[in-house]
């Protein structure tokens, strides 16, 4: 053995645990400049709302309106990052830097939960697979997963030490832990349930049932008393009890149906299975099947490990049969830990049950499970943000197996898993952590930096949102101090809107002028509509008056700069918000129906510029596009399937001073089944000219 081995050897756990936690805060570093923009909406514009309001006023506040819908202890642990850089680019680099943190620090709980059962050395692994699970990569994201993962697992192992040892004291700490988790996450009420929960099935496991649970009067007894004070507490200001759920409170609406859930609670439960690479979930179930048998360490383990997993993917199978209908893999990968913690168990004496028979059950089980995905189903860009571990057999599915015949692939790794779980020696049982190692390596690879990977979504992201070389291109303009009002329309693309709105301080007051964005989670808006003369007023009446403000259609007022590319101008207004512009017919991917109209209020002339194309694939030949104004032929032009050509026309004012002019396409073409319109052609842009 070389001295440098020995002195390897030779360090204490916490040196390692300190070195598994620092590597992998250098990894989440190193990969956060590559999300170039925040890319779960609304979820990280909100977030990061409520970090500036908590670094700038010690408010929760969302676009200037009091937030009391999402948990505090995330926006906290960001808040410095915006309360010490000005400029939001930088800040939210700081930010990602702050998760990579916070999010490697799963590691200690982990290490410490594992200790309860196994020996250092399987802890040290136990730490350093649980903050390599393909989900780490939300550190790149500005998302509640960075608090809620160290603290979720800090609540199980809290949870195991009280089954072990229920003194007052830790029953006392455990439902702190748990109220914090649920101040990151109003989704913790599950551990609420499985705190409670767990002491009974530790005390069937053990026979001492009825003494057990005379030794958590505290536990129960806080509970109960917390229960009927914050009960009474809402009651008394008039709302709802559910409104503990704060933004979660949409999952307790009626219309659930039975079948549904099962079906979305056995798909959470196979996923979650293909998640862990089923060697975790088998030695689990196993542990789960015949506890008894087992140390009491691993029982109390198992008495707490259970209720917790049950109840959290219950809930949110639940949840997702009515709200999301997605596999909600980002709900739910919080119990990987305790998968690796038992397959780890496999190297150990009295962790994993060596019966035969409950192993067989238990391969078989996750064995098959994997067969139950629906792959055609949740194989698509919600899994992108949601179902991490669905994204590498997308790959697997570019590399030309489709899904049908992808189900069979995933059942033979399934079941030559579990055959190898229950007929592979302990003496070789090293290799099954070394495979979920690999396979969390390569998942991670191809989920951060596939085709269809986490990279790819924020860059798209940015580039449908924003084109200008600095993303704080407003705050540079005008300073982020400045009062920035954004006039919205419904008709075009919502990027522009959310992320000049994350990235520019001065971007303030959202006015919406074709209704509320559908897809906004309920941000605050103020919808305006346009008076005949132009000007822009609420349904009461009022005019708002702004300083500065960005439209994608022509305002009264001096243009300071401009996101050409988008479409975007950022206006020196002073006064009321006057539209000049109004375009109807347009979709907003910038296809136009039949006709299009283009109407300029306070219009005394000048040039319009129209940029025009087509598509190869819906027109063989060319298509004419025809400008009429006062009923009269103003312009036509002739479109190839490969060119933008540009049509100018003159502009005459008609009444009111309101000039007026309406496209027509010659000829229209329907995309195809899935979309129904019928199309003549893009229109990229127009452009008033003096």
């Amino acid at each position: 053995m070389t001295s440098s081995r020995r002195r390897l050897e030779a360090l204490p756990a916490w040196a390692w645990l300190i070195a598994i936690v620092g590597l992998s805060i250098a990894l989440r570093m190193a990969l956060a400049g590559r999300t170039a923009s925040p890319w779960i909406m609304v979820d990280e514009l909100i977030y990061s709302e409520l970090g500036k309001s908590v670094a700038s006023s010690g408010t929760f506040l969302v676009r200037d309106v009091p937030s009391n819908g999402y948990g505090f202890v995330y926006p906290v642990l960001i808040a410095p990052a915006f309360g010490l850089f000005h400029s939001v680019p930088t800040a939210y680099y700081v930010a990602k830097l702050i998760n990579a943190v916070v999010m490697s620090l799963t590691a200690v709980p982990a290490y410490f939960l594992a200790r309860r059962l196994l020996s250092p050395a399987l802890s040290l692994a136990a730490a350093a697979l649980s903050v390599l699970v393909p989900s780490m990569l939300y550190t790149g994201t500005l998302m509640t997963e960075n608090a809620f993962y160290p603290l979720f697992v800090l609540a199980v192992l809290v949870l195991v030490l009280t089954l072990e040892r229920p003194t007052p004291r830790r029953q006392a700490l455990l439902l702190a832990v748990c109220a914090l988790c649920f101040a990151t996450r109003a989704q913790a009420v599950a551990l609420f349930g499985a705190a409670l929960a767990a002491p009974v099935l530790h005390g069937l496991i053990e026979r001492d049932l009825r003494l057990r649970l005379r030794r958590f009067v505290t536990l129960y007894g806080i509970t109960g008393g917390a229960i009927v004070l914050a009960l009474a507490a809402t009651v008394a200001r008039g709302r709802s009890p559910l409104s503990l759920l704060g933004a979660y409170r949409a999952a307790t609406g009626s219309g659930y149906s039975i079948g549904d859930v099962g079906r979305y609670l056995l798909w959470h439960v196979a996923e979650l299975d293909l998640y862990v690479g089923v060697i975790g979930l088998a030695a689990l179930l196993a542990m789960w099947l015949a506890p008894r048998g087992l140390s009491p360490g691993a029982r109390a383990f198992v008495a707490a490990s259970l209720p917790v997993t049950v109840l959290l993917v219950a809930e949110v199978a639940v949840f997702a049969s009515r709200q999301s209908f997605r596999i909600e893999e980002r709900n739910d990968f919080y119990v990987a830990p305790l998968a690796v913690i038992a397959m780890l168990g496999l190297l150990a004496r009295d962790v994993v049950p060596s019966s035969r028979r409950v192993r067989v059950v238990a391969a078989a089980v996750a064995g098959v499970l994997p067969v139950a995905v629906p792959f055609a189903r949740f194989v698509n860009t919600s899994a992108i943000s949601d179902t991490l571990g669905l994204l590498p057999w997308w790959w697997v599915q570019d590399q030309g197996i489709h899904f049908g015949p992808l189900r069979i692939v995933a059942l033979g790794v399934g079941l030559a898993v579990g055959a190898a779980f229950v007929l592979v020696p302990k003496r070789y049982a090293p290799v099954f952590p070394a495979l979920v190692l690999v396979y969390f390596v390569l998942a991670s690879a191809v989920v951060e930096n596939g085709r269809h990977g986490i990279h790819q979504a924020s860059v798209g992201a940015l580039f449908a949102g924003i084109r200008k070389a600095h993303p704080d291109w407003i705050d540079r303009t005008v300073g982020r101090d400045a009062d920035v009002s954004f006039l919205w329309h419904y008709a075009g693309e919502t990027r522009p809107l959310w992320n000049n709105e994350f990235f520019n301080r001065s971007v303030r007051t959202v006015y919406t002028v074709d209704g509320p964005d559908p897809a906004d989670g309920g941000l605050p808006e103020t919808p305006v509509f346009a008076r005949p003369d132009g000007e822009l007023a609420t349904a009461t009446g009022t005019v708002p008056h702004v300083q500065y403000a960005v439209s994608y259609t022509d305002i009264a007022g001096t243009p300071l700069a401009r996101d050409a590319q988008i479409g975007l101008t950022l206006y020196r207004v002073d006064g009321p918000l006057v539209i000049l512009t109004r375009i109807s017919g347009v979709y907003p991917d910038s296809w136009g129906g039949r006709t299009v109209t283009y109407r300029r209020f306070s219009c005394a002339g000048g040039t319009l510029s129209v940029r025009l194309g087509t598509d190869a694939h819906l027109f063989a030949v060319d298509q004419t596009v025809t400008a009429t104004e006062l009923g009269h032929v103003v312009g036509s032009i002739s479109i190839a399937p490969t060119d933008q050509p540009t049509l100018r026309v003159p502009l005459r004012p008609g009444a009111r001073q309101t000039c007026t002019v309406r496209f027509t396409a010659a000829t229209l073409r329907v995309p195809g089944p899935a979309d129904r319109r019928r199309l003549g052609a893009h229109y990229y842009s127009f452009d008033y000219l003096r």
